[in-house]
């Protein structure tokens, strides 16, 4: 395995992948693989580590190269920056395929809680023009329409709205304000956004979880619905916000972490990415 954590842009250099690739090998020679980037969550005020690298080995594991994105919070987490970084995230996977042995047409986008919401606001927000104007100065000639749209996104117990059911916490932070306006809230509001253009998604949810309600993805749903987008849902019945992996590896001595029923979340989402 090759690994290495980096920046990516001259102008949002704050914001890190770290990489997790397959050597290759004149042994086992390979096709190009499946890519996916990994957004931890933390409410857009902190990242956390339960929810990125114990990610992507998994996915490592099961034969996709795979990126975790440290994007920007608390106070630099406004004016769509990490938006912007994760844009840039995908376009530079995109773009630097052939090095990676990445096939292209399938890089894919994930994350957790309010790194859910950045995942699917990638895959929803991605024809914004201020991200676009902001994509042409960074990427310069390499830029295309469309760079930095992912195959498919994969939000975890996301933050979607910031209606009712907001995480108040989340759009604060995005909105750099603890009293944003209802137009400052409704930009990154993701169920107002979604049309035919949208990412398909892969979502999955717990009932009672208490601190970012199901109707986060509900909504998510209905609009992807409407928009006539294709998406794969799994609601489970019981399960604390924050779950990660549900396992020994990511509880941290919490019991509420450690859910065997949901821990089958992420074969689902592996073979989604696989068979997509």
């Amino acid at each position: 395995m090759q690994t290495q954590t980096f920046t990516f842009s001259k102008g949002f250099s704050k914001a890190t992948l770290t990489s997790y690739i397959h050597d290759t090998s004149p042994e086992m020679p390979m096709p190009p693989r499946r890519a996916i980037i990994v957004c931890p969550g933390g409410g857009y005020g902190f990242l956390s580590d339960r929810e990125a690298e114990p990610i992507a080995l998994q996915y490592f594991a099961s034969g996709l190269n795979a990126f975790v994105l440290r994007y920007s919070i608390g106070e630099k987490a406004k004016d769509f920056t990490p938006l912007t970084e994760a844009a840039l995230a995908i376009a530079h996977v995109t773009l630097n395929a052939e090095i990676y042995n990445i096939d292209a047409n399938y890089v894919f986008i994930t994350g957790f809680s309010a790194g859910g919401h950045l995942a699917a606001s990638a895959g929803t927000l991605w024809k914004l023009p201020l991200l676009n104007d902001r994509l042409k100065a960074e990427l310069g000639d390499d830029y295309v329409y469309g760079v930095n749209r992912p195959t498919a996104t994969l939000p975890c117990y996301p933050v979607i709205t910031a209606g009712v059911y907001a995480h108040r916490g989340s759009i604060n932070n995005l909105c750099g304000k603890s009293d944003p306006t209802e137009e400052e809230m409704n930009a990154y509001s993701l169920e107002l956004h979604v049309d035919a253009d949208t990412a398909p998604a892969f979502l999955w949810h717990t009932f009672d979880d208490s601190c970012v309600p199901i109707q986060n993805t509900l909504l998510y749903v209905e609009a992807l619905t409407r928009a006539k987008v294709r998406f794969e849902c799994h609601i489970y019945p019981h399960g604390h916000h924050g779950l990660s992996l549900c396992s020994k590896e990511t509880w941290a001595n919490h019991e509420g972490f450690y859910n065997p029923y949901c821990e089958g979340w992420i074969d689902l989402a592996i073979r989604y990415v696989k068979e997509f």
